[in-house]
């Protein structure tokens, strides 16, 4: 079981007072720090429990945004920045109070999103002008949107219905993009191909070859919804939006890693489908890198707002054009 807050401070000068367990007081130390990421959303969701069962509060889910780059990451993270840390310590600074945030998912160190959720519960009405003050509070790279009190215990990652993310390339160097979007040098890629591959993520659910610790996720299974490539006129910036009903470790960035492979001659498409179905094992798994990955939708049954991705087609060589 893992020790936190004051329960860890007992037992921690308990075992002080002689001299013999200092050995056992060390490993308590070390599992603490070493499990408290994994751990944390589950103290923070048990604590939440707690309070919905003794008090008579609301559960609010806040709508977000955040440019990731300058941050570990969502989850909390010990001894590096995260956007969690960071929302929840303003927070507390504007609420008087301890709070915990619970997110709709966990992105990577330096990847965006558009549309982030996570809930708190809160015992008293929040004060006016909440959104407006909080913002101030907040750096600039994270945004709050607006705060939706919802009734019962929706879990702010497990009640999401479906999730869509988006992958940003740009193939000549231009510094307005590279802390949002990732520079490949791609010589006449086969985007053709490349989207011949991203059709055939719809046909299999098993995406166990796509993730990047299969072993410590209890369900690899996924359903993609759909796989779309887009590219500007002057085919220099590609787009790749893909929905899902849920995600596993790492997946978008290894399947822009494969489908990057496919465009450039290097997978087949044959290959690529091999390691889809799994009837191949592939020698190394490798992840796109983060920046160019944003999640611009979470969709839930009693919450579905607009998306902030960028519109599909236009005029200009900043909008989209889907590959067929």
């Amino acid at each position: 079981m893992c020790l936190c807050g004051l329960e860890y401070r007992t037992r921690i000068n308990d075992f002080r007072c002689t001299k013999y367990r200092r050995s056992t007081l060390r490993f308590l130390q070390i599992n603490l720090i070493h499990y408290i990421c994994p751990t944390y959303s589950f103290i923070a969701l048990l604590h939440l429990k707690l309070n919905h069962s003794l008090n008579s509060i609301v559960r609010c889910f806040v709508h977000l945004s955040y440019l990731g780059t300058n941050y570990n990451g969502w989850q909390r993270q010990p001894r590096h920045p995260s956007v969690q840390q960071t929302i929840e310590e303003a927070f507390e600074a504007l609420l008087k109070r301890k709070v915990f945030c619970l997110g709709c998912g966990r992105t990577d160190a330096g990847v965006h999103a558009a549309q982030f959720f996570f809930l708190f519960d809160y015992k008293a009405e929040l004060p006016s002008q909440f959104v407006f003050k909080i913002n101030k509070m907040l750096p600039d790279d994270i945004a709050i949107h607006g705060v939706f009190p919802v009734e019962g215990t929706p879990h702010a990652q497990f009640s999401a219905v479906e999730r869509t993310y988006e992958y940003y390339i740009h193939t000549v160097s231009n510094p307005y993009l590279s802390a949002i979007s990732t520079l490949y040098h791609l010589e006449n890629p086969d985007l053709k191909s490349m989207q011949a591959a991203a059709n055939l993520l719809l046909l299999y659910q098993d995406y166990s070859r796509f993730c990047k610790c299969p072993l410590r996720v209890d369900n690899v299974f996924c359903q993609v919804k759909s796989a779309q490539l887009f590219a500007n006129d002057s085919r220099n910036r590609l787009l790749f939006r893909i929905t899902a009903d849920r995600f596993i470790a790492a997946m978008n960035r290894v399947i822009v890693h494969r489908l990057l492979e496919v465009a450039t001659g290097k997978l087949s498409l044959s290959d690529f489908e091999a390691i889809l179905s799994g009837s191949v094992v592939p020698k190394s798994i490798r992840l796109a890198y983060p920046q160019g990955l944003h999640l611009v939708k979470a969709t839930y049954p009693f919450l579905n707002l607009p998306s902030m991705s960028i519109p599909e087609s236009g005029q200009n060589e900043y909008f989209w054009n889907k590959i067929e």
